[in-house]
């Protein structure tokens, strides 16, 4: 059972807040990132920094020309990416109708902190384990306002009735069209375990309710796995955060089917890329990004039917 805070999480903000600090043209804009992050940022910086020989053996160049190519090649494509596909779909979202902003596993994940108009009318929760939720308490609440449509949760995945505690909270409007945030947790979940995720998922939200989400494709774990997936999962392991599960596209879509969500849009590595990438990579030509290898993006819609 998790005890402390998640240390993949502070590397996903530290991601977003060197993007946001460094780049110009940016593929997600996270300017609280490096305020919730505190002395945390540094220390992580000086931990990357002393990782370039396992990331890239043999490079040449300074320690701010190493962090840059770790953060940029290794780091930054998958939350960056993600996170702004999350942003796109949520607008859409609440354009047709959705009362509450779900966040599993929000992590440092400052959204909610920095709402642009169309969010202002939102409930949003954010749902984590008690021990990464209480560090984002004590960070948030040293240099960020609390805005006054946000509320926390806490609640522990591990723990079967985890649905049925949060439907008892406060936090949480039951059944309310929702968007239903699911960013960076399907890699760190068995497929039944993960399943009975969106099972009680389904069971807490009304129809027409969506859920975003990025997963593993079928290589990653295998040696047809891309380099930077290997060494991201041989990283995650070694900090207790073991990456279990891996679908292709038939999998998940019969997955979220089993519970009423069906796939209403799917992107590819090579669609994110060009998508979200793009116009990044057209204005910093020496330092391009492409999107997490063996990772698809998919949002999906509770139907009635």
């Amino acid at each position: 059972m998790q005890q402390n805070s998640s240390i993949t999480a502070l590397v996903s903000a530290f991601a977003r807040a060197y993007h946001s600090i460094h780049h110009t043209v940016k593929i997600y804009d996270d300017p609280l990132a490096r305020d919730i992050l505190g002395e945390s940022y540094e220390r992580i910086a000086q931990n990357m920094t002393d990782g370039i020989p396992y990331f890239c053996p043999g490079f040449e160049g300074t320690k701010e020309d190493a962090l840059r190519w770790i953060v940029d090649s290794q780091l930054s494509p998958s939350p960056l990416g993600r996170a702004a596909y999350a942003g796109q779909c949520l607008q859409n979202a609440v354009s047709i109708g959705a009362e509450q902003y779900l966040i599993f596993a929000a992590g440092y994940d400052t959204t909610a902190y920095r709402q642009p108009d169309f969010m202002e009318s939102l409930r949003i929760v954010e749902i984590d384990h008690p021990a990464t939720q209480r560090d984002k308490l004590r960070r948030a609440r040293a240099c960020l306002e609390i805005p006054r449509n946000l509320r926390y949760a806490a609640v522990d995945f591990a723990d079967g009735d985890w649905p049925e505690q949060l439907r008892k909270q406060r936090a949480f409007e039951p059944d309310a069209v929702s968007f239903c945030s699911l960013q960076g947790i399907s890699y760190y979940l068995s497929p039944e375990q993960f399943d009975a995720m969106i099972a009680g998922i389904a069971g807490l939200v009304g129809f027409g309710s969506s859920l975003v989400l990025d997963y593993p494709d079928r290589a990653s774990g295998t040696d047809a796995a891309g380099e930077r997936a290997k060494k991201q999962q041989a990283l995650a392991g070694e900090a207790g955060e073991q990456m279990l599960a891996g679908y292709s596209y038939r999998e998940m879509e019969a997955l979220l089917a089993k519970h009423g969500f069906y796939i209403y849009e799917h992107l590819t590595p090579a669609e994110i890329t060009e998508r979200f990438f793009e116009l990044h990579n057209q204005a910093d030509p020496a330092h391009p990004m492409t999107a997490q290898d063996n990772t698809n993006y998919c949002l999906a819609v509770k139907r009635n039917t």
